[in-house]
């Protein structure tokens, strides 16, 4: 209870209730206000970053060329990347290596060929 004047204990706890709000309300509109700004900024740098991207991805272009050798094993052309392979005397089992070779697995294959493409920026 307050021991002073009645007066003084209104104002005192109108004073307690003004300075309550007067620090909660700026701080909620102040970080709303960040968000608000930071959302504005994303928007704007993904915007940018779309654009760039589109314009790229439009120049894109996969190409593709066939490549066989004798043998078990046939590599792609620099720069390709082997898409599938496949081999000679009736043999499924085949298999990628390092990204670049197409290697069959069965005994005596006569030939091995490889499908191989790279992404290339034309224009």
């Amino acid at each position: 209870m307050c021991f002073l004047t009645r007066t003084f204990c209104n104002s005192m706890m109108k004073f307690a209730i003004f300075l309550f709000f007067a620090a909660l309300i700026p701080a909620k509109y102040a970080s709303a206000q960040a968000c608000v700004i930071e959302s504005l900024i994303n928007e704007k740098v993904q915007a940018a970053v779309d654009s760039k991207v589109s314009s790229i991805l439009a120049k894109a272009q996969l190409t593709c060329t066939s490549t066989s050798a004798r043998g078990a094993d046939v590599s792609c052309p620099s720069g390709y990347l082997a898409t599938g392979c496949a081999c000679g005397m009736a043999c499924g089992s085949w298999d990628i290596r390092a990204d670049t070779a197409c290697h069959c697995q069965c005994a005596r294959i006569d030939w091995t060929a490889a499908r191989c493409c790279k992404v290339a920026i034309v224009g």
